[in-house]
């Protein structure tokens, strides 16, 4: 049998498409909307493997679906193209990464229009190009100029921040409102990376580690966000997204809240005190020792002369391990004595303070008080350096109550609530990122830029390598370290660092629905037409961002709420991740692995309708599986049975296509299929939807009239699947508009039972034959009808008929 033409085909139809702007979106506020969103790529040299469509895939057979139903969909894709990536390819090649990045962006803009999306490419973002950055340092200097009231529970302009009245001094008036800002200058550890030049958040260390990279902590000066001061409301409002549950859970575990009480402990022979957070405040008269973070900065105050030497060398070592590594349960406690000793306030005991790298200098207060007979860690380190083990008899929610009390009587404690989350570490050494949009005065003053000042472009540089300094490498850029500002003439310099790589990706879903707008960052009109009450109404993308991109991403969102200028408390309604493709060898797809596929090579063989249908029917959709060309290759006979169930192979229609009614047998077929399309887009179960149209080409093929009805319908239901075959097959039926333009087909559910059924029917349990009878046949008028058969009516000729088992419309079991 002849293939079709699928190539010609495909071009055929995405020619279609474009010329015709049939997928560009369109603001018309009267219709239902439907806004389906990609975690949009970072458009690297490698470009895309056939891992990457998984998840857009999806996206598109549910975009083309609801725009089938009547929605106004809004399908959108942009670039996340700033970052270390790029960096570190123009590096290598000794090319600008704004050349880079306009390379592979065209490579992966050529291979996603290879597998045929409906995206509207006039709303496409780039977060590098300045058009749209000037919005992300709009949305910085926002959250710059805003602080949070905990009142109010909200964001509110910085100039409405209280002032106390014993703050006159301007230069004061500053500093406190520094303090308070919701971004704001902090110098304190961070991960340094020598070799890529920059700081990583304590979440990339473990990746770059991994790929041979040596980070350490260092202290810097760096730009932060006050995330912590959202942290309630980011585990509060979970409550309102379907999202899965291993996601919330991971965000609600790494904001982690945790009830208890803070207690000071005093250090003996000085004024100094050390703060710990515990939930457990019922376990105090059991605490035998302290343990402090390396970092903590107590430390190199209370250390003693003979014990300095061995703390610093530890402070050392662990500046080089990551939290991962630090907290690991399974490693083996270290730690080493300070000399120092603090006062357990219930017991009046003196207990010594260790320095151990399992405690984190950016968790909690950074100290702990040992509770070894009740914490499994502090009991391993007890045990390691033989401290005293005390067990609390009186201890529950009773006594953490009482203690709590007891602690807030003294004046030496209070009951309170912490996280684990910490502030965003927000300003990367780098020269490929969004310039942070504030100058500085020789006076120490500084001035945040105006709108009509932006965006603040990045200057064209010749090196864009690491400074080596620890700045990045604008610091090296003349005009951006000495000049003078036109609104204060003051003598100048603008800040070095650069904004990291999730700033733009914060916020790129609300751009889309308003890219071309220079006056605002997204028209409220659309805005609220678009996101509604809920935000975006599905969002597919890898759980590898179920913590960092949607954390920061909600982050934003809320303080865009708390200013009225975005309708929804949350920015994603529903979140589906996708499963991971694995090469052939069952291991993660990758370039370095040599295990990947690219969609170029398997579109020019098998095409891009093959390519979408073979990804869906791999299995569920948020599920791992490993890549087939054989089960590629049997996606492609099918749809070559497709294509001869309606036409001939010279592509006209085929004449057992007929303008007939449907047969009762054929009806049930139809309409069980659009029901069960239907149900498994919403449900996002598309494995099992191509099996049902799988099934609907089986039982049609068989039939020597095939109803132009069916069909139709028949094509519709593919359509979102496979939509170059669909749209082609819709034009063979005789159709002069696109089957995307079409209504999507609904079942009958009068339609969706059999008028007839095929029953087993079974002497002592083994299968003797099989009968066609009605489908309304009771328990006695199934038996008599099995009895009647002749075949099964020979076979228990003369013999007694102990039992009849009858279950109506399945089978009957003669027991003899």
């Amino acid at each position: 049998m002849a293939s079709y033409s699928f190539s010609d085909i495909e071009r055929k139809w995405q020619r279609h498409w474009s010329d015709e702007k049939l997928f560009r979106a369109v603001d018309d506020f009267t219709r239902p909307k439907f806004y389906v969103l990609d975690m949009f790529p970072y458009p690297s040299g490698t470009g895309l493997h056939v891992g990457h469509p998984l998840g857009y895939v999806a996206s598109d057979i549910v975009s083309r679906f609801k725009r089938m139903c009547g929605f106004n969909v809004l399908h959108p894709m942009g670039f996340d193209s700033f970052g270390l990536p790029t960096e570190r390819q123009a590096m290598k090649e000794n090319v600008h990464p704004a050349n880079i990045t306009a390379r592979n962006i065209d490579t992966f803009r050529e291979q996603l229009d290879l597998v045929g999306f409906d995206y509207d490419w006039s709303r496409t973002v780039t977060t590098s190009k300045p058009e749209y950055y000037k919005w992300t340092q709009w949305i910085f200097l926002l959250i710059y100029n805003s602080w949070y009231d905990h009142e109010a529970q909200r964001a509110r302009p910085i100039a409405e921040l209280p002032i106390p009245n014993d703050i006159t001094d301007p230069q004061e008036v500053e500093t406190y409102r520094d303090g308070h800002r919701l971004t704001f200058v902090s110098s304190s550890p961070v991960n340094w990376c020598e070799e890529l030049g920059t700081v990583l958040a304590n979440e990339e260390v473990d990746e770059w580690k991994e790929k041979g990279y040596t980070v350490e902590r260092r202290p810097m000066r760096q730009w932060m966000m006050r995330i912590t001061a959202y942290a309630e409301r980011l585990i509060k409002e979970l409550d309102l997204v379907e999202w899965p549950s291993s996601t919330i859970d991971m965000q609600r575990h790494w904001i982690g809240r945790s009830e208890g009480a803070e207690i000071r402990f005093d250090v003996v022979g000085s004024n100094f005190h050390i703060t710990v957070f515990t939930t457990r405040p019922d376990t105090l008269t059991g605490a035998t020792y302290m343990v402090l973070a390396p970092e903590h900065p107590l430390v190199p105050h209370i250390v003693t002369h003979e014990h300095e030497a061995a703390v610093l060398s530890y402070k050392e070592v662990a500046s080089f391990k990551s939290d991962l590594e630090r907290t690991e349960l399974a490693k083996v406690k270290t730690g080493v004595f300070t000399g120092a000793y603090a006062v357990n306030p219930a017991t009046n005991e003196h207990i010594p303070i260790w320095i151990a790298d399992y405690v984190l200098a950016h968790y909690g207060t950074g100290a702990i008080m040992a509770v070894p007979a009740h914490d499994e860690r502090d009991h391993e380190f007890a045990t390691t350096f033989g401290l005293p083990i005390v067990e609390v008899e009186d201890v529950g929610p009773t006594a953490i109550t009482r203690t709590i009390s007891w602690l807030v009587e003294r004046g030496i404690g209070r009951g309170t609530v912490q996280y684990r989350l910490r502030d965003w570490l927000f300003a990367r050494q780098r020269y490929w990122g969004e310039p942070i949009p504030i100058m500085f005065f020789d006076d120490g003053t500084k001035r945040a830029l105006d709108l009509d000042e932006l965006p603040l472009t990045l200057p064209e540089v010749k090196e864009f390598k690491p400074s080596g300094t620890g700045e990045s490498p604008l610091a090296a850029v003349d005009a951006w370290m000495n000049f003078t500002d036109a609104k204060t003439g003051k003598h100048a310099r603008l800040e070095t660092n650069t904004m990291p790589q999730w700033a733009g990706s914060c916020w790129y879903y609300l751009r889309y629905i308003d890219p071309q707008n220079d006056d605002v960052f997204v028209d409220p009109e659309k805005m609220r037409y678009w996101l509604g009450e809920n935000g975006v109404d599905l969002y597919i993308g890898g759980g590898e961002h179920s913590v960092l991109h949607l954390l920061y991403a909600r982050f934003w969102h809320k303080i865009l709420f708390d200013y009225g200028l975005v309708s929804s408390p949350e920015p994603f309604k529903r979140l589906f991740h996708q499963g991971m493709l694995q090469g052939t060898d069952g291991r993660k797809m990758s370039k370095s692995l040599g295990n990947t596929v690219t969609p170029d090579e398997v579109v020019s063989e098998h095409g891009a309708d093959a390519l979408r249908m073979y990804l869906m029917f791999l299995g569920p959709l948020e599920a791992s599986k490993p890549w087939s060309s054989k089960g590629l290759e049997g996606i492609g006979r099918y749809l070559n049975r497709v294509w001869r169930l309606i036409a001939t192979d010279d592509g006209a229609l085929s004449p057992t296509v007929q303008n007939t009614p449907c047969t009762g047998e054929q009806d049930f077929v139809l309409h069980t299929t659009i029901a069960k399309i239907r149900e498994d887009i919403d449900k996002l179960s598309f494995n099992t939807a191509v099996a049902q149209l799988m099934i609907f080409v089986n039982e049609f093929t068989q039939a020597s009239v095939r109803p132009v009805s069916a069909m139709s319908a028949f094509v519709q239901c593919l359509a979102p699947f496979a939509p170059h075959l669909a749209e082609e097959l819709w034009s063979v039926l005789g159709n002069k508009h696109s089957v995307f333009l079409s209504t999507f087909p609904t079942a009958d559910p009068s339609k969706m039972v059999r008028d007839e059924v095929e029953i087993v029917i079974q002497i002592n349990s083994k299968i003797r034959g099989k009968l066609v009878i009605s489908s309304s046949a009771d328990a006695a008028a199934t038996e008599a009808a099995a009895k009647a058969d002749a075949t099964i009516a020979a076979m228990i000729e003369g013999k007694e008929i102990r039992r009849a088992v009858v279950v109506p419309g399945k089978l009957v079991n003669f027991i003899l």
